[in-house]
């Protein structure tokens, strides 16, 4: 099993969309999207389960991402819409075997980590 890539970062205005992608997503794995801010604890952003019948959100992003994974591709998007200034962040992709209910957005979870993609948007 190869290591998370992350892909598709930038530099944006507000009000902006970008799509990010994390490669080399794991089989049978519940995938994940986090972010950190400078200064800020790691936040949970978006997990998908394998097959994609359970999806959570973090509070600051739902209604405005939307996650969605291509398994025949190995291959977990974020589509983020609507972008603010506080979207700024280091975005991760994580994997995780097993979750306990409830735990979805504990990063102590999540067995493996992309290395991070740079998300920043400007006023």
């Amino acid at each position: 099993q190869g290591q998370l890539v992350e892909s598709g970062g930038g530099l944006v205005r507000s009000g902006d969309s970008l799509r990010l992608s994390c490669a080399r997503s794991l089989a049978g794995y519940l995938m994940a999207w986090f972010r950190q801010a400078p200064g800020k604890e790691r936040e949970f952003v978006a997990g998908i389960s394998y097959k994609g019948g359970n999806i959570y959100y973090g509070d600051s992003v739902r209604g405005r991402f939307t996650i969605s994974r291509d398994n025949a591709k190995n291959t977990m998007y974020l589509q983020m819409n609507s972008l603010k200034p506080e979207d700024t962040a280091v975005y991760y992709c994580a994997a995780a075997s097993i979750i306990p209910g409830g735990r979805v957005a504990d990063e102590n979870q999540y067995d493996y980590w992309g290395q991070g993609t740079q998300v920043s948007v400007s006023s």
